[in-house]
């Protein structure tokens, strides 16, 4: 049974950081590419960015340089440091797997396993 567990979120000012995790098991990791979507309330959900199996990154353009997607495959585990985060950055994070490659996988309906999310709010 494939799981993916997200962690690390919760209440920040405007201009802090916070550091989201998601620990995979049931799946050969290595294997996926990993992506990180966030739904704000009444919005679509929306790309974040994702990181190929060797660690190449792809990240929705409005969100680069703030943002950085890093993995572990000897841990399983896929990481979202989110810096200089803004009230507009409040939703519900997600971490994603899929088989397509980075390029590719920048639609929800490209991945196969979602973890359950984890809220993340910035006050202003």
């Amino acid at each position: 049974q494939v799981q993916l567990v997200e962690s690390g979120g919760g209440l920040v000012q405007a201009g802090g950081s916070l550091r989201l995790s998601c620990a995979a098991s049931g799946l050969t990791f290595s294997r996926y590419t990993m992506g990180w979507f966030r739904q704000a309330p009444g919005k679509e959900r929306e790309f974040v960015g994702a990181i190929s199996r060797n660690g190449i990154n792809n990240y929705t353009d409005s969100m680069k340089g703030r943002f950085t997607i890093s993995r572990d495959n000897s841990k399983n585990t896929v990481n979202l440091q989110l810096n200089n985060l803004k009230p507009e950055d409040t939703a519900v994070y997600y971490c994603a797997a899929t088989l397509y490659g980075v390029g590719y996988g920048v639609t929800w309906d490209k991945y196969t396993y979602w973890g359950q999310g984890t809220q993340v709010t910035v006050s202003s």
